[in-house]
């Protein structure tokens, strides 16, 4: 299936205990409320997944909305405590309302999964239109340069899980295409009790050229680029493009 890891239940409970707050979600939440401190912000969370970030940012005393088009991720935000703080919504950017927020975040490298130069110019597109004049956009994606995928190798990628109930899966990542711009990968998951299942997945890895013309061609203008989540400069931090941009 692909994507499964966000649209099989057992496996959004895997990747839930996998992906922990991190300090990666303290980035985003310290853009979002960099500029206007304690002020009380709307801020759309496009690709939520189970509610990590958004529950975060409303827990900061912001209006959140939370995006997303697979139900069981969305199944799983809405059980967590907090919850009833974020609005939550089935869907993709198409649906989102004009002029509506002030602040959009895409998190965990929602921003690669628009794979054709088309869909990432549409759901820029639809991301302009529904900021606010002045509104910001705040995203992460992979520096190719790199080339992070060449360790998505059974034997470079295992690693073990805990889910909360005590079991224990193992996962490890395959690549199975390799253009140029474009990887495309299997994940397996294997269980205690010898079941295994399957998630596939294709992501794009733009350039920073690549990135700052797509979003100057949307109407966007770019504030910032990070190399890392500790802002540092591109090039020397975790292989991330950290982006910050505004209408």
């Amino acid at each position: 299936m692909l994507h499964a890891e966000f649209r099989d239940p057992l496996l959004v409970a895997v990747y839930d205990a996998e992906f922990p707050w991190s300090y990666r979600d303290d980035f985003f939440l310290s853009i979002v409320e960099e500029p206007a401190g304690a002020a009380r912000l709307r801020v759309l969370d496009l690709g939520c997944g189970t509610g990590r970030l958004a529950l975060g940012i409303a827990a900061a005393g912001h209006t959140v909305t939370g995006v997303d088009p697979a139900a069981a991720s969305l199944d799983a935000a809405r059980a967590k405590p907090g919850a009833e703080k974020v609005t939550w919504t089935e869907g993709t950017s198409r649906d989102l309302p004009a002029e509506a927020f002030d602040v959009a975040v895409m998190s965990s490298h929602v921003a690669q999964f628009f794979v054709t130069d088309e869909a990432w110019a549409e759901v820029l597109a639809d991301l302009r239109r529904s900021l606010v004049p002045g509104g910001r956009i705040v995203f992460d994606a992979r520096d190719p340069r790199p080339r992070e995928w060449e360790e998505w190798t059974p034997a470079e990628s295992l690693r073990h899980v805990t889910l909360p109930d005590g079991r224990e899966v193992a996962l490890w990542n395959d690549v199975t295409e390799d253009r140029p711009g474009v990887v495309s990968f299997s994940q397996y998951y294997r269980f205690a009790d010898g079941g295994e299942l399957l998630s596939t997945g294709t992501l794009a890895f733009r350039g920073e050229h690549d990135l700052r013309a797509s979003l100057r061609d949307a109407g966007f203008t770019v504030e910032r680029i990070y190399g890392g989540w500790h802002r540092e400069p591109v090039g020397s931090g975790d292989g991330e493009f950290l982006v910050v941009a505004h209408t």
